[in-house]
C-alpha cells in the first residue's frame, strides 16, 4: 500500500524571554492574557534616530514625511511621544527597511511561510488605546503588513470627527467582532461583523469603535506600486 502523506505540524511557540503583556478583551472580545514581546518606545525612538542619521535624512524632511512639525518630530526621536502605526510605516518606507526592524531591531528572516499562533502576533499597543498584533513579523520581503487590530470603545469619539491619516498604498479591513464607523475621503459608513472595506490608503481614512465592547478586525496594509 502507498504510504500516507506526512502531515506537518508547527511546534508550539516557545515562551519568549520578554516582559509579560496582558491583553484584555472585554466580554465578546474574549478575556485572555498572553506573554509576548512588546517593543520599547525608547528603543524604537533610538532606532529611528539612528536610521535617519545613517540615511543622511534631515529632521525637516522626516517631519514633512510624517506630517508633523519639526519640534514635535524630534520629540518622537527622543521617546517623549508614542508612535502611531502610520508614523512608523512612513519612517520605515523612507529608510527602505521593514517596519519590524524599527520595532524589534531584528531583520525578518523567513521566506517560505510563517505561522503565528492565536494571541502571539508581535504587539503594538498605542497610548490612544488601539492594539495591533502583527501577523507576519518574521517574514521577509513582505508586500503587505497584516494585523489583528482591537479598537476600544471611547465615548468621546462618538460625537467627534473621525481622526484620519494617509499612507501610500491600499488597505483591506475585515470586521471580526463589534462594530465600527469608518471614513474614507469624507464618506462615512458603519461596518459590522463580516463586513469588509478595501480602499486607497493614500486618501484620508480612519475609524472608531461604535460597539461598547470595542471592535476587533483584520487590517492588511499594502504598499503602493511605486514602492
Amino acid at each position: 500500500m502507498p504510504e500516507r502523506p506526512q502531515v506537518l505540524t508547527a511546534p508550539e511557540p516557545a515562551e519568549p524571554q520578554s516582559i509579560a503583556v496582558t491583553a484584555f478583551y472585554s466580554k465578546s472580545l474574549l478575556l485572555r492574557s498572553v506573554t509576548v514581546m512588546e517593543p520599547n518606545i525608547a528603543e524604537v525612538a533610538e532606532r529611528i534616530a539612528a536610521m535617519r542619521d545613517l540615511c543622511g535624512v534631515s529632521a525637516e524632511e522626516m517631519a514633512s514625511i510624517v506630517g508633523k512639525p519639526v519640534d514635535e518630530y524630534l520629540e518622537y526621536e527622543t521617546g517623549k511621544r508614542d508612535f502611531s502605526f502610520t508614523f512608523l510605516y512612513k519612517c520605515a518606507e523612507r529608510f527602505g527597511i521593514d517596519m519590524v526592524e524599527l520595532l524589534t531591531g531584528d531583520n525578518p528572516h523567513l521566506s517560505g511561510f510563517t505561522l503565528v499562533r492565536s494571541g502571539h502576533g508581535l504587539p503594538m499597543k498605542r497610548r490612544i488605546g488601539f492594539e495591533y498584533q502583527h501577523l507576519a513579523a518574521t517574514f521577509k520581503n513582505k508586500i503587505s503588513e497584516p494585523f489583528v487590530v482591537i479598537a476600544p470603545y471611547i465615548e468621546e469619539d462618538q460625537d467627534a470627527p473621525i481622526r484620519v491619516s494617509t499612507h501610500v498604498g491600499q488597505e483591506f479591513d475585515y470586521v471580526l467582532e463589534g462594530t465600527m464607523r469608518f471614513s474614507h475621503d469624507g464618506r462615512v459608513m458603519d461596518l459590522g461583523p463580516g463586513d469588509s472595506v478595501y480602499y486607497d490608503s493614500g486618501k484620508p481614512h480612519g475609524m472608531y469603535a461604535t460597539s461598547k465592547d470595542g471592535c476587533r478586525f483584520i487590517a492588511v496594509v499594502m504598499r503602493g506600486a511605486e514602492q
